[in-house]
């Protein structure tokens, strides 16, 4: 479940990243992270830190929530809780 968790942020920061229209070094530069960060996290090979999500949303000029579309928590009862995956939102032409 991590894993989809890390490629829904990837796939929403890949969004994010296009549609202001400016590339993973530039992302890299403006949220102070290295352009590979950038590109590990676009392809969910990695998971962001509370901190590192606010930065790059800063720096894309969205709300941190747009990086966290589909991604969700059902809390537990008697059961665990666990992360729950939405469809993601449509690109904006």
């Amino acid at each position: 479940m991590p894993a989809d968790i890390a490629r829904q942020f990837g796939e929403n920061l890949r969004r994010a990243r296009r549609g202001a229209g400016i590339s993973q070094e530039e992302t890299g530069f403006r949220a102070s992270l290295h352009r590979t960060e950038i590109g590990l996290l676009e392809r969910g090979e990695r998971t962001p830190r509370i901190d590192t999500a606010v930065k790059l949303a800063c720096a894309l000029g969205v709300e941190p929530g747009e990086l966290l579309a589909g991604i969700g928590w059902t809390p537990g009862s008697v059961v665990r809780g666990g992360f729950e995956l939405s469809p993601a939102p449509e690109d904006s032409p």
